[in-house]
């Protein structure tokens, strides 16, 4: 029996451990330059730049973006919000995530298992423009029938990164 790779071991086949490196080093600072990046994994600048691009081709690296501060840009209000629908049919399925999609307050939309369908992640002002947001958008999207909003008293950690087995 052959000795199977970490990558492998860890469902990642057609990673190796320099993608992994790159992966964790971009998820670190997306604005890396190619260089310090190829410096940083022990690769040439073109061997280094030939596999960031295969990664994003591949859909391993699926864009970069800045993280704004959300409390000097107003919108330091934090609020969950739990989305029961009315019916649990591929139609009010369908409305309910294209509704969603438009809406740019709702940052986040999850469908979960559980005593609810939907997992919201907004983000307001304050509570006099969540309430606003509440009532002219979040109850009028298509099949609710009930929610739960959980306003955030405190951001404990904000993270997207996730863990690469080996790095």
């Amino acid at each position: 029996m052959q000795n199977k790779s970490l990558e492998e071991a860890a469902g990642l086949p057609g990673l190796d451990r320099l993608d992994l490196r790159i992966l964790s080093a971009l998820q670190a600072d997306g604005r890396i330059t190619n260089l310090k990046l190829a410096d940083e994994i022990g690769l040439s600048p073109t061997a280094a730049l030939a596999r960031v691009q295969r990664l994003t081709r591949e859909g391993y690296i699926l864009g970069y973006e800045a993280r704004l501060n959300p409390l000097k840009l107003g919108a330091g209000m934090l609020v969950f919000v739990e989305v029961l629908l009315d019916r649990t049919t591929p139609n009010v399925f369908d409305e309910f995530k294209a509704a969603v999609q438009v809406r740019p307050e709702i940052m986040e939309c999850h469908m979960v298992a559980g005593g609810f369908d939907y997992l919201l992640k907004t983000r307001s002002a304050d509570m006099n423009d969540y309430r606003r947001f509440a009532g002219t958008v979040l109850w009028q999207l298509p099949g609710v029938r009930e929610t739960r909003t959980y306003a955030v008293m405190e951001e404990v950690k904000n993270s997207a990164r996730l863990v690469l087995p080996g790095v």
